[in-house]
């Protein structure tokens, strides 16, 4: 992957904020650095890529993007060595699904090698944002949105791709209260389910308070037509260890095929641990849970990395997980995703890109 090619104009803040930072407490998303890069699409092209001081932009009120939901994100981190040295993992893989967004709301594609050369060049300007603590990281959000002022149901012809960074600490603090979903839906088939667009987002947002306000963690949604098959978390795609198979939904329309879930399932299958891709049903994982022989159950997302449930709520029976503590497969993938990420071991596959 290259990172050199491209010409970014580049104007630093006069002050930075890094000093006013308490980095013993960074909630996920609420602190930011001291740069972010803009670009914009306009006559068929991407130009005018500029890293500058965080802050406010100025946009008409009649964007599109506002009115019609043209926007999309992705989402990835970046990580400190023991060296000190600086590396995001596996951009490429944030690119390519970038791109899939972007084809699905009719909106231009960004080229890998901009992608990630936006991305390297943002970093390298604010690499001392990246946090030394144990488990933080640097979270990467790039993002687009359409920009044509104009009031008509029809794709925009300007747009503006922006990326952001904030460190941040652990996204969950403790084991997981999750609730199958069986009333909302997510995401149905023949929609956008599998991009990263703001309104899938956007319409998750009253069941997940809803479940918070009955003590839930998270929720695991299923599908739109019957509600009898699991599809994924609020914050991340769901994994179960059942009879020793890492088992988990096969990605399709309705399903976000995320970058964490591709390696665990890459890494398992090196560890020649069974893996299954494939249509899960809820009967399935409450009966597995019921009777102990499903072990593990665990988000796999940027954001949450491997987050573990202690306890599943169906129809209003909580189901126990063993202890997560106690768990094998969950805690080493933690930890052999980690020890690549943090350089702490051989990054044989390639996935770091290091700045």
């Amino acid at each position: 992957m290259t990172t050199d090619t491209l010409a970014i104009k580049v104007t630093k803040a006069t002050t930075s904020k890094l000093s006013t930072v308490d980095f013993d407490n960074l909630p996920f998303g609420k602190t930011f650095s001291d740069h972010m890069l803009t670009a914009t699409y306009a006559d068929g092209e991407w130009k005018d890529f500029e890293i500058l001081p965080f802050g406010e932009i100025g946009l008409s009120p009649a964007i599109s993007a506002l009115h019609y939901g043209q926007a999309f994100f992705e989402g990835l981190k970046a990580y400190k060595h023991d060296d000190s040295k600086i590396s995001v993992f596996r951009p490429d893989q944030n690119a390519k699904r970038f791109n899939k967004s972007a084809e699905r709301l009719c909106m231009p594609e960004l080229p890998t090698e901009l992608f990630i050369q936006s991305i390297a060049a943002l970093v390298d300007v604010d690499r001392a944002w990246v946090p030394s603590k144990k488990d933080y990281t640097l979270y990467i959000r790039p993002f687009m949105f359409a920009t044509d002022p104009y009031l008509g149901v029809a794709p925009s012809t300007t747009y503006k791709f922006m990326v952001l960074l904030g460190p941040t600490g652990p996204y969950f603090s403790k084991n997981l209260r999750v609730k199958i979903e069986t009333e909302y839906t997510r995401a149905a088939e023949g929609g956008f389910g599998y991009a990263k667009a703001a309104g899938n987002y956007a319409g998750s947002l009253l069941p997940a308070k809803k479940a918070a306000e009955q003590g839930f963690d998270q929720l695991i949604w299923t599908d739109a037509k019957t509600h009898e098959y699991v599809e994924e978390m609020g914050a991340a795609n769901v994994m179960f260890v059942i009879n020793g198979k890492l088992i988990t939904p096969l990605t399709r329309d309705t399903i976000l095929n995320g970058v964490t879930r591709g390696s665990i399932l890459q890494l398992a299958k090196d560890a020649g641990i069974e893996v299954e891709e494939r249509r899960v049903s809820v009967s399935e994982i409450v009966t597995a849970v019921d009777n102990g022989t499903c072990t593990d159950i665990f988000g796999a997302g940027t954001a949450a990395t491997i987050a573990q449930v202690s306890e599943l709520v169906h129809e209003g029976k909580t189901y126990t997980l063993p202890n997560p503590a106690e768990s094998v497969f969950a805690n080493t993938m933690r930890k052999t995703l980690d020890d690549i990420k943090y350089g702490r071991v051989e990054d044989v596959k390639g996935w770091n890109l290091m700045i």
